[in-house]
């Protein structure tokens, strides 16, 4: 395995028990360049998850806590008349990190949701007329609770297209359960022994462009988008299938590969298409994987 992988793995499983497979699609979005969301009841370690990912390739984390109160200036920024200058001055919001934690982010109305939208499909907002360019390795990770919990609001189905990949933790199992209960009654702080440097997330993903995809990887990867759009009430985009393939280079990367095999396109299908497939108030990852799962089996069996 890459020495940076082993490393990230190492300190993944330290801080947060029986998650690994959430770690690797959360890096191989990172990787690709996308942005990812994590629905859960609370409790289940996703505020950890955030931490421990920022934390080992030391990067800023930028945590934004979304209430039914907040605006979009709390996020991206406003401009202060300084009167001295007799000039306004641009103030930056905390849109300004690296990692960026939205968390809870359907405890704020659409409205404010939608000042992510500019920076996660350009890397970059606008303010007043001008354009902030935002850092190199920028990536949001957003949380949001089930619909069935008070206060939620529905996100917009733009922003949930701009979302490449959709996980959730889900209750560990007994053993991991177990050493969590002990090791978090000793030490609740998160620990990182070892980190990975930023040159090897910039070396990598010039790898992961060289991955190779084979004219039947973009084949299968269309009939799924035109499955969805023959049969499906809520088609996939373009954007969708450009997500899907991203994310399998940087996945057959991760597992020491040089080319995207259609077990990758098979695994990561419904992370990346089944928030897509749905309205954002019928949002439940059982359904969405459901509906996914069809696809994947009815354009297998038609291709038999």
């Amino acid at each position: 395995m890459i020495p940076q992988l082993e490393i990230f793995k190492s300190e993944c499983d330290r801080n947060l028990i029986g998650k690994h497979e959430q770690f690797n699609l959360v890096l191989a979005n990172f990787l690709a360049g996308g942005n990812t969301l994590i629905e859960d009841v609370p409790g289940v370690g996703k505020t950890t998850l955030v931490k421990v990912f920022s934390q080992v390739f030391n990067f800023n984390l930028s945590r934004i806590q979304f209430t039914n109160d907040l605006l979009p200036s709390d996020i991206l920024g406003t401009s202060i008349y300084i009167q001295s200058t007799n000039k306004f001055e641009f103030h930056k919001g905390p849109i300004f990190g690296d990692i960026i934690m939205a968390d809870e982010l359907n405890r704020a109305p659409p409205k404010t949701q939608s000042a992510l939208l500019q920076a996660m499909e350009e890397r970059a907002i606008t303010i007043d007329g001008r354009t902030y360019e935002l850092p190199e390795h920028f990536h949001i990770i957003a949380t949001q609770n089930p619909h069935s919990q008070v206060g939620t609001y529905d996100l917009p189905e733009s922003q949930v297209d701009r979302f490449s990949l959709k996980i959730s933790l889900g209750h560990a199992d007994k053993t991991s359960t177990l050493r969590m209960l002990q090791s978090k009654t000793l030490n609740s702080d998160i620990v990182i022994k070892q980190t990975i440097e930023h040159d090897w997330v910039v070396k990598t993903k010039n790898l992961i462009n060289d991955i190779i995809v084979s004219d039947s990887i973009y084949e299968y990867v269309y009939r799924l988008l035109e499955y969805s759009r023959m049969n499906c009430d809520f088609p996939l985009s373009n954007r969708a299938g450009i997500d899907l393939i991203k994310i399998a280079k940087a996945y057959a990367y991760l597992r020491s590969d040089n080319a995207v095999l259609s077990n990758d396109i098979k695994y990561l299908f419904p992370f990346v298409a089944g928030h897509r497939l749905v309205t954002p108030s019928d949002s439940d990852i059982n359904l969405e994987k459901k509906h996914a799962t069809k696809i994947l089996q009815d354009v297998t069996i038609r291709d038999l």
